[in-house]
């Protein structure tokens, strides 16, 4: 196992994603973004860091509470990052709009958590 990165104070450490269906939130993932999980058990897997680590989790519970922060990913490119999240599944609330900076765009998962994804101009 590659070696635990350094946390740092104060800073977000995990980001924990509830989800209804567990196998269908990491197929989800997986395929839109090509993230990779460590299960422990049934009712929790961690979402590994490319370098090792875990930047967050999937949690399953009966139901997803809406609402609270947004999460929003980086992407080096958005109409591709698009593309994936919809072929994976994924329900696109928000088309891709631009802000000062850049562009992004908003999705459901399939256990309806709300995320973003944006990308310089």
């Amino acid at each position: 196992m590659a070696e635990q990165a350094a946390h740092q104070h104060h800073a977000i450490d995990y980001i924990e994603f509830t989800v209804v269906d567990m196998a269908e939130a990491q197929s989800f993932y997986g395929a839109a973004f090509g993230w990779k999980f460590s299960n422990y058990g049934p009712d929790y897997a961690g979402i590994q860091k490319p370098g090792g680590g875990e930047a967050g989790g999937l949690r399953l519970e009966s139901e997803v509470q809406r609402g609270g922060p947004l999460v929003i990913l980086y992407s080096e490119d958005l109409e591709t990052s698009l593309a994936q999240v919809r072929a994976a599944g994924g329900t696109i609330v928000k088309e891709p709009f631009s802000f000062p900076g850049g562009r992004r765009f908003q999705f459901k998962d399939p256990s309806g958590n709300e995320l973003a994804v944006w990308g310089e101009a």
